[in-house]
């Protein structure tokens, strides 16, 4: 807990059993006011490690997506009471100890979402992220920032922490259950007039590491596009969605 406020560490997992364990104590515990991750199906032993460790676990019987997770996530975490939703990828990539940092960005109530950034820092190459990855990363991002209005490093980023108003606002619950689920809930938080703050985040690639293959990724990219053109027509008054919405109070992107 941060400023009396109730911290919950979201890990939406997928086949991580071999590094859920180093992701969860390298967690600060002491702040953190509960733990809840989410296997989406695994044939490995994830629900065993993270249960011999304590940790609160959710089995999805059937394979729904990284996003249909993360859907799964919140929904739980707000039922718990969170204040402040922090996910954390099980898989080692993002620097656990930082959650407190992304949380007491939100707490100090400057921000209502806090992005780990591997751009910020030069950090991503040295990390071991692939340059074709960097490239995609760097132009996409352009792009977004072009589209959508904004001036983030990134977009891509899997660290990332949310205050409880704006999980019960944004609707989050209508978007996809594939990895374009990030993507849309940021365009989300961005069209709405939230805001949005970036923290420095040290990223390790490795075998272990989640990923997606190239195909994925191109498939990925063009669903990047398509969210960031759509919220670029929203902005000129050009589409209607009823899942961009400025929030109570705010002003939202022009």
């Amino acid at each position: 807990m941060i400023d009396g406020r109730r911290i919950v560490v979201v890990m939406p997992a997928y086949r991580a059993a071999r590094t859920v364990e180093a992701t969860y104590r390298a967690l600060p515990l002491a702040l953190i006011d509960r733990v809840l991750l989410v296997d989406d199906a695994s044939h490995d032993d994830t629900v065993a490690v993270a249960r011999r460790l304590g940790i609160e676990v959710h089995v999805h019987p059937h394979n729904r997506g990284y996003g249909g997770n993360q859907k799964t996530c919140y929904t739980l975490a707000l039922a718990a009471g969170a204040d402040i939703v922090v996910m954390v990828h099980p898989d080692y990539q993002y620097e656990p100890r930082l959650v407190t940092a992304m949380a007491g960005m939100i707490a100090s109530g400057v921000y209502d979402a806090v992005i780990g950034s591997r751009i910020l820092g030069g950090g991503a190459l040295t990390g071991g992220m692939p340059a074709w990855k960097y490239v995609a990363n760097r132009l996409l991002t352009a792009t977004q920032n072009l589209l959508l209005g904004a001036k983030l490093s990134e977009y891509h980023t899997g660290y990332r922490a949310y205050s409880r108003e704006l999980l019960e606002q944004v609707r989050w619950r209508e978007n996809s259950d594939d990895f374009v689920f990030d993507n849309q809930i940021l365009a989300q938080v961005i069209l709405g007039g939230w805001r949005v703050g970036e923290i420095s985040v040290p990223t390790k690639y490795f075998d272990e590491a989640s990923s997606i293959n190239f195909r994925r990724s191109v498939t990925y990219g063009l669903g990047v596009l398509k969210v960031s053109v759509d919220g670029w027509l929203w902005r000129l008054g050009l589409r209607r969605d009823p899942r961009l919405q400025r929030r109570p109070g705010g002003e939202g992107r022009p």
